[in-house]
């Protein structure tokens, strides 16, 4: 009877977090698409400073102003045509306005964000280390998209999330990695991706990857340890190459023939949070 009510008590809490997900979700919708438009019209302005120019007057644009509007008809969406999944499904996935459609991105990332808060809040309970890992899930799940979308994982995102890890560790809410595993895997997880992206180009002249790839695997590293390195980039490695190869010959692939490693870095973590590290290696045989 107790363990039952526990279940059912632990249950409503996770419930309640998969809610505030979605609500989250929302935001991360904003972020993925605002972040990259204020990143290029801070270069912008920069620029513009460095060559003498006075930089063009130009709209207020940041994670809150202006009111979000259909890109189509500029039709300024109210806050009942904003609700999480529920709006999208209620509209049909098109603009209220307009009609034109919005697509299906945006009630995936709310649910995905929703699912994983509950997972977090499931697993860990009501805790400030449920609230960790869901701050670590919504951030990834952001720079995965950001990522695909741009080739762009900003460091207003990665670094915070690199200290995150480490400040967890030391808070020790996070058990399973001490202090000196998470910083030791920073370590680790920046060197190992900037030895591969250094000995790529002197073998061929090019750049395989992004700095930004490196400071992603460091905040890995910092939240899983150094043990947990390789069975992430193991994994990402391999899922990166087949979705690669099927783009490639689907003609799929942008400009340049590349494929941005940070959404697959971002996945593996993920599934080592869900799973666990070791069980990547179990999956491959490993």
């Amino acid at each position: 009877m107790v363990l039952s009510l526990l279940e059912f008590g632990l249950g409503l809490e996770a419930l309640l977090a998969g809610l505030m997900g979605l609500l989250v979700g929302s935001f991360l919708n904003v972020v993925i698409y605002r972040v990259p438009k204020m990143m290029e019209r801070q270069w912008a302005q920069e620029c513009a400073e460095m060559a003498g120019n006075a930089p063009e007057p130009a709209e207020k644009f940041n994670l809150l102003t202006p009111r979000s509007r259909c890109s189509a008809c500029g039709h300024l969406i109210r806050w009942y045509e904003n609700i999480p999944v529920l709006s999208y499904v209620f509209l049909r996935g098109k603009c209220s306005a307009c009609k034109t459609p919005y697509g299906v991105r945006h009630p995936l990332v709310e649910a995905a964000t929703g699912a994983l808060f509950f997972f977090c809040a499931w697993r860990w309970g009501w805790t400030l280390t449920a609230l960790a890992w869901a701050g670590f899930c919504a951030t990834l799940l952001a720079l995965a998209l950001i990522d695909w979308d741009t080739t762009l994982l900003p460091d207003d995102m990665t670094l915070p999330l690199l200290w995150a890890g480490l400040i967890v560790a030391a808070l020790q809410w996070n058990p399973a990695v001490s202090l000196p595993g998470a910083l030791w895997g920073a370590v680790a997880g920046y060197l190992s991706l900037w030895g591969v992206y250094w000995a790529f180009k002197l073998a061929t002249g090019k750049e395989g990857m992004g700095y930004g790839d490196f400071k992603l695997f460091a905040a890995l590293g910092a939240w899983f340890g150094w043990s947990a390195l390789i069975p992430m980039i193991l994994m990402a490695s391999v899922i990166g190459a087949v979705v690669g190869i099927a783009m490639k010959f689907s003609s799929g692939l942008r400009e340049g023939g590349y494929v941005p490693f940070g959404p697959f870095l971002a996945g593996a973590g993920l599934t080592a949070m869900v799973f666990g590290p070791q069980a990547i290696l179990q999956a491959v045989g490993l």
